[in-house]
Parts: C-alpha cells; sequence; structure tokens
C-alpha cells in the first residue's frame, strides 16, 4: 500500500510537528491559492470525541460545515483565515468544489489500483488525499461533474454502476489533517508540490479511474 501510495516530490505544505491547523490552513491559502473555510471539530470530554454539533447521529463526526452559508465564508485570504481559526482554533479544514479545482472520489482499493496505473502511464496528477473511511480524492480541474458521466458513457460503462463520485459545485472536502470521528485523518496520499500545482483535466484520469471503479465492482460482487 505504501509502495503504491508514496508521496512524490519535495511538499509545499509540508506537514510540521506541532504546526497548528491555522497554519495549515494558511498554507492552503497562500500557496496553492485554495479557498478554506472552517468546519466542525472534535470534542474530547468523555471515553469517545464526539463532533461539536452535539448530533448524536452525525454523519461526519468533525468534518462538516457548521453553517447553512459556508460556501460564503470561504476565503483564500491569509488574513480571512487567521480570523476565522481565531475564532475556532480547533475548526476542521474544509475546501469547497468546484472553484479551483473539483474532486473524483473513488474507493480506496479502486484510488490505489488507478494511482499505480496512472503513474506507469507517465499521466498528469494532481494532489491526491486519502479519508479514514478508505475512500481517495483526485483533484482536477472545474468542469469535472459535467464531462465524467459522458466519458464513462464513451468508454462503455454505466455510471451508475461504478463508485466514482464528482465532488462539484456547492460540495466540499476535507483537508489533512482533519479528523474524522475516530477513525482516523484526512492523509495525502500525493502531496501538494511545485510540480502538481497544474491540475490535470479529469478526462485525462477517467478512463483509468473508471476502469479500476469497475474491478473494484466486480471484486466486491464476487464476495
Amino acid at each position: 500500500m505504501d509502495e503504491t501510495i508514496g508521496v512524490t516530490g519535495a511538499s509545499q505544505i509540508p506537514k510540521q510537528r506541532g504546526e497548528t491547523l491555522l497554519d495549515t490552513a494558511v498554507r492552503y491559502a497562500e500557496e496553492r491559492h485554495w479557498d478554506v473555510f472552517p468546519g466542525a471539530w472534535l470534542e474530547h470530554d468523555g471515553e469517545l470525541p464526539r463532533c461539536s454539533c452535539r448530533q448524536a447521529d452525525c454523519a461526519a463526526p468533525g468534518a462538516h460545515p457548521t453553517a447553512p452559508g459556508w460556501a460564503g465564508l470561504a476565503s483564500g485570504s491569509a488574513t480571512a483565515v487567521r480570523r476565522m481559526w481565531g475564532k475556532h482554533p480547533r475548526a476542521s479544514i474544509l475546501l469547497p468544489t468546484g472553484r479551483t479545482f473539483e474532486a473524483l472520489d473513488v474507493p480506496e482499493t479502486a484510488g490505489c489500483l488507478a494511482l499505480a496505473r496512472m503513474e506507469r502511464m507517465g499521466l498528469p496528477l494532481g494532489p491526491v488525499t486519502r479519508t479514514p473511511g478508505r475512500r481517495m480524492l483526485f483533484l482536477v480541474l472545474p468542469g469535472a461533474s459535467v464531462k465524467v458521466p459522458k466519458l464513462v458513457r464513451e468508454i462503455g460503462w454505466a455510471p451508475a454502476a461504478l463508485d466514482l463520485v464528482c465532488r462539484g459545485e456547492g460540495e466540499y472536502i476535507a483537508a489533512p489533517p482533519t479528523r474524522v470521528g475516530t477513525h482516523g485523518s484526512v492523509q495525502w496520499a500525493r502531496q501538494p508540490t511545485a510540480s502538481n500545482r497544474w491540475l490535470p483535466d479529469a478526462e485525462e484520469l477517467a478512463s483509468a479511474l473508471a476502469y479500476a471503479c469497475a474491478r473494484d465492482a466486480a471484486a466486491v460482487r464476487g464476495h
């Protein structure tokens, strides 16, 4: 697993011991020009951490927006980021999709297979995250939500049959090192570097991701 999704290149946003969520959020804004906004966080006041929203059935403990108007809060200004995390220093780091990037969200098994294949083929790759829920998200240029269903059909698969989700306008993703419930933190499977500042178009990755998702779906059916 680690060999398949190893980090390549020198990170522009290195993880540093003791670095705060505020520091990391500022790095995303300053180094990648990504809009960020603060989300819920985990509170440790019992045996198990619970979400700051206090909802017992919270679907994403510690990693979801806390206000209906979250899209309007997102900002790429370091000053605004410092102000927001100054109020809520434990807030998760959330990134709105559909602005500077969209995300192609696949099962981790399919993501690892696709990533290895893409690297062998020399395809351009952007940053890739891995979530505690065993998902991998490939960052691509905006417009993927419109293109991918058509591309998948042209390849020969029905989009509804593949666990390939496009996260576009009006949605968001959790950024490393955001913790999600008791399962762990979002991590970089492929870190942001100087070499992947320019994101790939979804068209360049769609075939490899669709193939991997189809393989994954067949394996699940086989079990």
